[in-house]
Parts: C-alpha cells; structure tokens; sequence
C-alpha cells in the first residue's frame, strides 16, 4: 500500500473504463476525480488515460476542448498513465492511425493499435515487471496494443512473453500498458503510478 499525503488524480472520464480507474487509485490512497474540462484538469496533479477505444476518446477530447489543454499539461511535466487505448493516445506515433486520429506525444514510442486482434481474441497473461516486484502481474488484454518501436529514453518495463512484445513503458512522468490492471484486484501498476505522481509534487 502506498503512504503520504493523497495527491489529486483525474481520470479523463470521456468513454472506457473510468469507474474501474477510480476505484483502484482511492484503493491505493490518492484522491481521484474525474476530468471532462479544462478547468478539472487544471486541478489534478497526475491524470489517468483509461481503456476504450481511442479514436472516440480523441474526438469527444476534441468537442469537450481538452486535447490542447491535454497536451500543454503533459507537456509541461504532469504525470500521465494510460492503459489500453491511453496507451494509443500517449504515443508519438502510430503504426496504423485511423483517419484523423492525433495522439498526445508524450512518449517516444511507435504503437499498433489492436496489436492482439480482436474482441474475442482477448487473453491474460503473467508478466514480469521489475519496477513493482514479485510475484508477477496477471494482466488482462483486450483489443490490445502494443508497442513496435521505442526511442532511447523509454525504459520497457513488460515484455508479453508468448508473443515477445513491449507492453508496458515508462519515459519521465509518463507510464503506458497495453494490458488492463483496473480490472484485477492488483494495484501495483496503481501504485507505481500514485507514487510517480508524488515524486513530482
């Protein structure tokens, strides 16, 4: 369990799994809220990008007016986790892009979107990852991403072991996973997260 003051952490509550994020962080002792304005963003210290589908979450970010306040934050040094679909939003680039789809930059990395197929290919897997520890992590992907290409400032934090690819980074205040931990009782990668925040404030 995490210790310390609770840091204010928004989920971006525009479509996916935001109930499932919210619990998690207030399981692990932050103080989370949603976000679907500028003026909430302006108020949290970290932010959540959940699962869903990311082309969706892009253009209601663009009708709410928060994709340019999104990326002046992280920009700017706010940490950020997105799982999923956050993953597609927090890369650089894209390998497939839908049409229009534009992404938040904030880290150096190339990803394809629905990496593992589709719906019913959806599957668990344990994964090792150092930065919280034994015993491995049982994740969930679902209509998953992953990760083709790194630059040389993301550290790779989850390799997928039967498929052999990156599904889990981290680059500064930003942390990406392919994989869903909001829906397990596990609360590392929450952790993780909670205290990435608290090292930035």
């Amino acid at each position: 369990m995490v210790t310390g003051t609770a840091p204010a952490i928004g989920v971006l509550a525009l479509q996916g799994d935001v109930a499932e994020h919210v619990r998690a962080l207030r399981e692990v002792g932050a103080s989370a809220c949603l976000v679907r304005r500028p003026a909430e963003l302006d108020a949290v210290d970290g932010l959540v990008i959940p699962g869903g589908e990311s082309t969706t979450i892009w253009k209601l970010a663009e009708i709410f007016e928060l994709a340019e306040p999104l990326r002046k934050r992280i920009g700017g040094g706010m940490p950020v986790f997105g799982s999923c679909a956050g993953m597609i939003m927090l890369a650089a680039r894209l390998a497939d892009p839908a049409s229009g789809q534009e992404t938040l930059g904030a880290i150096d990395m190339t990803v394809r979107r629905n990496a593992f197929g589709r719906q019913v290919d959806s599957f668990e897997s344990d994964l090792a990852i150092s930065a919280i520890g034994e015993p491995p992590l049982r994740a969930v992907f679902i209509r998953a991403p992953w990760v083709e290409k790194i630059g040389a400032g993301v550290e790779v934090l989850a390799t997928e072991p039967v498929a052999s690819r990156i599904v889990a980074v981290r680059q500064g205040p930003a942390l990406a996973t392919a994989f869903h931990p909001e829906l397990t009782p596990d609360r590392r990668i929450h952790e993780l997260f909670v205290n990435m925040v608290r090292e930035r404030s």
